[in-house]
């Protein structure tokens, strides 16, 4: 009796279970049927009711900063480097630095306190575009007039006035590349804020900023800020440079090694990245006028103030003439020499490139087949960049 009772309590438990299990497959397929013959969705993306860009970016930033009693330590912590960062400078390292937050008041703060017995040249990398070749002019000419100084103290005949406008990447790289001096703390310190930023991340630029780097006479002091930059690190050991996460896929073993020279230091400082975010734009937001120009204000505070004023010239220009096709090129060189802001054309090609690279100026032909120049902002965006600017 208890044999048969125990066959009986485990048929019926098999049959529970497979009833179980058919009715687990219905419901099953009930559901995928019931969800193919449902209506989907007909809400869109643009039914979203975005907030206004300029009130969103003033949000970010009055956001309430915390633990700034530990940042405030760990900066402290990174200024009894300074010494070293600076004695690793004179062997002819580059500086490398990588870490959570922005790092362009750390670096500006170390080449304000411990760089002052060396020029220093600044380069935002991210900016939307950079002109390396006028970064290479502006080197070479201080590099030309620190030689010229340094033999006239010594005693030396000095050489004839070096003349760079004219010529090429590759020739103004041979100069600084030349042993014109033996003096080993003879160098330029070149800032690069975000060497990973957008307008330096193709091949050509990172080459470019490469070579640069291998000149007797220069060092580099650089920040990365690409969420992969870490890897890098790591590759150096295991000769994995051209991985595919890699966020700088053409640095190569020569360019790390032999001409950056990169010494890796990991300063993380969690502060925000303000000024390197400003040309980003952000999610769930719409422009506005006042955004155009602060963007634009950014970008021309980083050029010389010769030409920022030639570049108010050309906005008081249109704003006065707006039915107009833009101010004549010959027109705005007439005026900024009357001003004294140039004294040649070529003086003005150099900041019309600027301009143009930056996005900040287009050139369009009117009726008459003269060429125009004209600043692609509304009327109100250039009352607010001129503004900003005197401000």
């Amino acid at each position: 009796c208890h044999c048969s009772l125990l066959c009986a309590t485990t048929m019926e438990d098999i049959e529970n279970m497979e009833e179980d299990e058919c009715g687990f497959s219905r419901n099953y397929f009930l559901a995928k049927e019931l969800s193919g013959s449902s209506k989907r969705s007909a809400h869109k993306l643009s039914d979203i009711n975005v907030v206004d860009e300029q009130e969103l970016r003033e949000t970010a930033l009055n956001i309430e900063t915390k633990h700034t009693k530990e940042i405030s330590e760990l900066l402290n912590d990174y200024k009894t480097m300074y010494s070293k960062w600076v004695f690793e400078l004179r062997c002819g390292f580059g500086l490398l630095m990588y870490g959570f937050g922005s790092k362009k008041c750390l670096i500006e703060d170390f080449a304000s306190a411990s760089l002052t017995e060396y020029s220093v040249v600044v380069i935002n990398g991210y900016l939307p575009s950079v002109n390396l070749k006028q970064v290479l002019l502006a080197l070479a000419e201080l590099l030309s007039e620190m030689l010229k100084c340094r033999r006239k103290s010594s005693g030396s005949v000095s050489k004839g006035q070096e003349t760079f406008p004219t010529r090429s990447i590759d020739d103004i790289l041979s100069f600084l590349r030349g042993p014109q001096s033996e003096d080993k703390d003879c160098f330029i310190c070149v800032v690069v804020h975000n060497i990973d930023g957008p307008a330096l991340r193709d091949p050509e630029s990172q080459q470019t900023l490469a070579q640069l780097a291998s000149c007797s006479h220069i060092r580099i002091i650089a920040s990365i800020d690409h969420v992969n930059a870490p890897l890098q690190l790591l590759y150096r050991f295991f000769d994995l440079m051209r991985c595919f996460v890699d966020p700088l896929a053409v640095w190569d073993k020569k360019m790390v090694h032999k001409q950056f020279n990169w010494l890796w230091h990991h300063v993380p400082t969690f502060a925000p990245y303000k000024n390197e975010g400003v040309f980003f734009p952000l999610v769930l937001a719409q422009g506005s006028t006042a955004q155009t120009a602060k963007t634009a204000a950014i970008v021309l505070q980083s050029l010389t103030p010769n030409a920022q004023n030639v570049f108010k010239i050309l906005a008081g220009y249109q704003l006065s003439h707006p039915d107009e096709d833009g101010m004549p090129t010959d027109d705005l060189y007439s005026a900024s020499r009357e001003r004294f802001f140039v004294s040649s054309q070529v003086t003005l090609n150099s900041h019309l490139t600027e301009f143009k690279d930056h996005e900040l100026v287009k050139t369009k032909r009117n009726s008459d087949g003269q060429e125009c120049l004209n600043i692609p902002l509304s009327s109100d965006a250039i009352r607010q960049l001129l503004l900003d600017l005197n401000q």
